[in-house]
């Protein structure tokens, strides 16, 4: 075997199973959550500019694609239900999931990320994020990657920010929307999740933060 190719193995395929963090739950996606996602959806038309689905006319069509969603089986996604003062879960919020689960080659996405307002930039999106990453490379998975399309700023902050690198732009990638799409491809290797995980662990926990939520320490981006 040449040097600096360590044998690698299939990694487990997830389970739709609940993950708990201080900050949120996650919960597998069921119609279920439509009573509570649906006003967020409804508000927030923007919130979808960037995925392939929504805004949703009416709430029967929105539970419609939850019902799809919640059964497919090239995607596993999970509810965000942030949790409250008292440590139980609250309403979900948003959702997230992971995708192109590549067994044999321990591969696999983490994306489907609607994170609304009131979601979007919080400790709680943040370990949603960090909940479903560490479920993967404990599962065995040598690679996780983010896509997303190269003009979406937002996304590919979030990308940096958690510990992925940037692989390359694949041109022409998709055509979405009636637009082409050109997709940002990052990655972040098993190897380099010990050192990104204590960070994420650090800004996450509670003392980093002050009585009104404010962060003390921000989460930098890796070296």
């Amino acid at each position: 075997m040449p040097d600096g190719m360590a044998a690698a193995g299939a990694a487990r395929r997830p389970e739709r199973v609940a993950h708990r963090g201080h900050w949120t739950t996650l919960e597998p996606l069921a119609t279920a959550h439509t009573e509570a996602l649906w006003p967020a959806a409804q508000a927030a038309p923007e919130s979808w500019a960037w995925l392939p689905h929504g805004p949703f006319p009416t709430a029967a069509a929105f539970r419609g694609y939850l019902r799809f969603a919640a059964m497919s089986g090239e995607e596993l996604l999970w509810a965000v239900r942030p949790n409250g003062s008292s440590g139980e879960p609250g309403p979900a919020a948003g959702w997230l999931a992971l995708l192109d689960v590549q067994t044999a080659h321990a591969a696999i996405e983490l994306g489907n990320i609607w994170f609304p307002p009131g979601l979007s930039r919080t400790r709680a999106a943040t370990e949603a994020m960090f909940l479903l990453l560490d479920h993967a490379f404990a599962l065995g998975y040598r690679r996780v990657a983010w896509k997303c399309n190269a003009l979406n700023a937002a996304s590919r902050r979030a990308a940096e920010r958690l510990g992925f690198s940037l692989d390359g732009v694949l041109r022409a990638h998709m055509i979405v929307r009636g637009r082409r799409r050109d997709s940002a491809y990052y990655s972040l290797l098993d190897d380099e999740w010990p050192a990104r995980r204590a960070a994420l662990r650090d800004w996450l926990h509670p003392a980093n933060f002050d009585a009104e939520g404010r962060a003390q320490e921000s989460l930098r981006r890796p070296a």
